[in-house]
């Protein structure tokens, strides 16, 4: 690793211009929705995949870049944790992971997903092809896409997918800026055909070895209905609605009691007690879908929206009796806070598809939100004494995304497709302040200010910002020859807020005989920056040396104080992607094995936290503030690479009149940090420790995120009963913290294996009953060592792929008429 050489800017310039001759060069299509054509083409193809090309529709075995397709009875056995979208993706692809975080502040109510090993952020999903808005809320106490603003995967209703396919490289060319990693796009049930109803129920119940206890929690209630209905002669319209009632989890430890809180008797009372709340968090989801479309004249309107409203509660640290955060005449016995998520999520499109002579086209405008209010019970501002509230509303994060979009297809000489389109995307992140307790500073000045759990967002810190995206793009695609299929594709994009970028990609198969295939592709990617990287600010309060009242503060992009110390504005993350690989498919028996190079420049980063008194001084001459002592930004800091290996194959078996399918996956994703920014020369004149990439950081780009997961699993389909069985290996992660004073543990947890198991029989042809285990075993990770388990509170690490819930028993019944 070294630092970044200078010159970024003629970096940019010099990549800019490649990549804007490259999509001149080449024209194609990227964005959504040409599916519709090339779904009329195949329909008697088993694997369809509309994901990837805008040309002639190919099958999963015969595309030049990896991509996997799961159905809705792949999703629904894959579904242990009662219909959750993001595990059960996380079951059935290695290369994406779903850690389960926890006392995690915002990250508790929104989990966040990631492809390949990179950012969140840095994966691009999309519903029935249309790019699908992030969430608000922005993760700050996260270890997993810490500052970002991920795509809640859990927001949209399991019920109503027919399908997944899953993108494995990158795509900005085709479908613009986030897809980095990869694209996922989920595909809506259509038809006007047949309903089904669904009710399943499931619990936690697990041998905790840190307490000594069988424990049973986690108990989960699933409803979901949905029904076909037509509209006029060939109209047709899908609508449904799903229910999901998920109760907490806790795999708290026996308390130690933190040396450094007051060793008194009302405290070391709670010792040896479950005191803390590590777990999933209490969750209530109320969802709503539909997708149809009806015949207007030669043409064909469509629509479908997804609507999504979840509260849930999660967990913060325990505050002692006699704690200086706590108020006795408040909390005789100390308090542990609730951090509460009240989250509305929607997403609608609706528009137009035919032909126009030899074209196929499509229009469509559409809108999506997400809105999160953020909030706190069983707290206390312990600054304003027995008078403080113990409820607060921390403040609310809005984000908004309308899209209008044009595309168009054309096919002309041998298997051949021209593919065109324009879009207009405004985008909007606001936020709203908390309530003023949450952040005073009250007249008990020994006591720490703001909200315990908290602070809430402050008058100060409130913003709304917008921008607005222009975008052109095109792809040609066809075959050369009887056995080698070509891509090209180009894109263009101009950003309000920070200018344009320019993206290529040339993709490709050789078929080397009936059995065997070679494939490969290059493509340059781009994540721009989101609206509250560039935007959100933060800050908390705290008493310093001799009782002064001083703040933390994450400086806006735009802050004069961010300038001056020499931070530069936030670019957009540019990657180049390579990948290689070999298809193989002998009658019954089908493997894929690719590699894959990521090389990202200019990833954006949350900086350390920088401070000193020098640094508070220059703040308090420079711009006249008194009371900042610390700061940290976003920042284009880094460097990155990732390589990796992925391998899937299948193998169908007959027996006896029936059959079992065998398959296995495996995915592999090493990241290092080829360059680190020096810090700006300002910065260090006010401080020889202040850094922009600390280890902890560090850790969470190369370390946190297993490299290796592999899924093996049987599934056995009889006249009326079938059976699964499912081994899923989690990779080995490495955790490193700071805790001040050159105190930096270190832990590697090792690899464990996952065993579940699922029968199913049908009572009839509509009527079918399930039961299911989910770490079957009831495995756990390695005990963390005592430097990291706090004082014993924390006996599990939060990132586990197998996460830290033990064993969970599932039964269902599902009626389809």
């Amino acid at each position: 690793m070294s630092l970044k050489p200078p010159g970024g800017l003629f970096k940019r310039r010099s990549r800019l211009a490649q990549a804007l001759a490259t999509a001149l060069a080449l024209p194609g299509l990227s964005a959504s929705g040409l599916a519709f054509a090339q779904q009329d083409r195949a329909t008697e193809l088993d694997a369809v995949v509309v994901t990837g090309t805008r040309g002639a529709v190919r099958t999963e075995a015969n595309t030049p870049v990896a991509i996997d397709v799961f159905t809705q009875d792949d999703l629904q056995r894959a579904n242990g944790l009662g219909g959750e979208l993001g595990q059960a993706l996380a079951t059935l692809l290695p290369s994406l992971n779903f850690p389960r975080q926890s006392n995690s502040g915002g990250a508790d109510h929104v989990r966040a997903a990631q492809l390949r090993g990179l950012s969140p952020d840095q994966v691009l999903v999309l519903v029935n092809g249309k790019r699908r808005h992030t969430s608000a809320v922005v993760n700050l106490e996260s270890k997993n896409g810490r500052g970002t603003t991920p795509v809640d995967f859990n927001a949209i209703p399991l019920s109503a997918i027919e399908r997944i396919e899953v993108l494995r490289d990158g795509a900005g060319a085709q479908y613009g800026s986030d897809a980095i990693a990869g694209v996922v796009n989920v595909i809506l049930k259509g038809g006007s055909e047949g309903s089904s109803l669904a009710l399943s129920y499931g619990a936690h119940r697990t041998d905790f070895e840190p307490s000594g206890e069988s424990l049973t929690d986690g108990q989960t209630l699933r409803a979901a209905a949905d029904t076909g209905i037509k509209l006029g002669a060939e109209g047709r319209l899908r609508v449904g609605v799903d229910y999901r009632n998920r109760n907490a989890v806790n795999r708290a430890g026996l308390d130690q009691i933190p040396f450094f809180e007051a060793q008194t008797p009302a405290n070391l009372a709670f010792a040896g007690q479950r005191n803390y709340k590590p777990g999933d968090a209490d969750a209530r989801d109320r969802q709503l879908w539909l997708n149809g479309s009806v015949p207007v004249g030669d043409l064909e309107a469509f629509a479908f929206a997804t609507y999504s409203q979840r509260e849930s509660v999660g967990a913060a640290f325990f505050r002692y009796p006699d704690s200086s955060a706590n108020v006795r005449e408040v909390y005789p016995n100390g308090f542990r806070p609730d951090t509460l998520g009240d989250s509305a999520d929607l997403g609608a499109f609706a528009g137009v598809r035919g032909t126009l002579g030899d074209w196929r086209v499509e229009t469509s405008l559409g809108h999506g939100f997400n809105r999160f209010d953020y909030g706190l019970r069983n707290s206390l501002n312990a600054s304003l004494g027995s008078a403080s509230p113990t409820a607060f509303d921390l403040g609310r994060y809005r984000f908004g995304q309308t899209s209008l979009n044009l595309d168009g297809s054309y096919d002309f000489g041998r298997a051949s497709t021209l593919a065109l389109g324009l879009e207009h995307r405004r985008e909007n992140f606001r936020t709203r302040a908390g309530d003023p307790a949450s952040t005073a500073a009250g007249p008990l000045t020994t006591r720490p200010p703001g909200a315990q759990a908290g602070p809430g967002l402050s008058a100060r810190d409130a913003v709304d910002i917008d921008r607005r995206v222009n975008g052109l793009w095109g792809e040609l695609s066809g075959d050369l020859g009887e056995r080698v299929f070509v891509s090209a594709a180009g894109r263009f994009e101009d950003y309000s807020d920070f200018g344009a970028e320019a993206t290529g990609k040339l993709a490709a198969r050789w078929a080397l005989g009936d059995a065997f295939a070679l494939r490969a592709a290059a493509s340059t990617n781009y994540r721009a920056p989101s609206l509250s990287q560039r935007g959100f600010s933060y800050t908390t309060t705290s008493f310093g040396d001799g009782g002064q009242l001083t703040r933390v503060r994450l400086l806006r992009g735009d802050d004069p104080i961010a300038a001056a110390l020499g931070v530069q504005p936030l670019e957009a993350e540019t990657s180049t992607n390579f990948s290689l690989g070999l298809a193989v498919q002998v009658g019954d028996f089908a493997l894929t094995l690719d590699t894959f190079r990521i090389d990202v420049d200019d990833r954006v980063t949350l900086s350390e936290r920088i401070g000193g008194p020098e640094l508070a001084a220059f703040i308090r001459q420079r711009f006249g503030v008194s009371d900042i002592s610390s700061i940290n930004f976003f920042t284009n800091a880094v460097d990155t690479r990732t390589d990796g290996a992925e391998i899937v194959s299948r193998y169908r078996l007959p027996l006896a009149g029936s059959a079992i399918d065998f398959s296995a996956a495996y995915s592999y994703a090493r990241n290092r940090i080829r360059a680190v920014d020096a810090t700006p020369s300002q910065i260090v004149a006010l401080g020889a420790d202040n850094l922009l990439l600390g280890v902890e950081e560090r850790n969470t780009l190369i370390g946190a995120a297993p490299r290796q997961r592999a899924v093996l699993s049987a599934n056995w389909e009889g006249e009326r009963t079938s059976a699964l069985l499912r081994g899923i290996r989690h990779g080995s992660t490495t955790r490193v913290f700071n805790f001040g004073g050159g105190f930096e543990p270190e832990q590697t947890y090792g690899a464990v294996w996952q065993l579940d198991a699922e029968l199913r029989y049908r009572l009839s042809t509509a009527l079918e009953l399930s039961a299911g285990a989910y770490n079957l075993t009831d495995r756990y990770p390695d005990r963390s060592s005592a430097d990291i388990n706090y004082f014993g509170n924390f006996p599990y690490d939060v990132l586990s792929g197998i996460g830290m819930n033990g064993a969970f028993y599932q039964a269902g019944i599902e009626y389809r008429f």
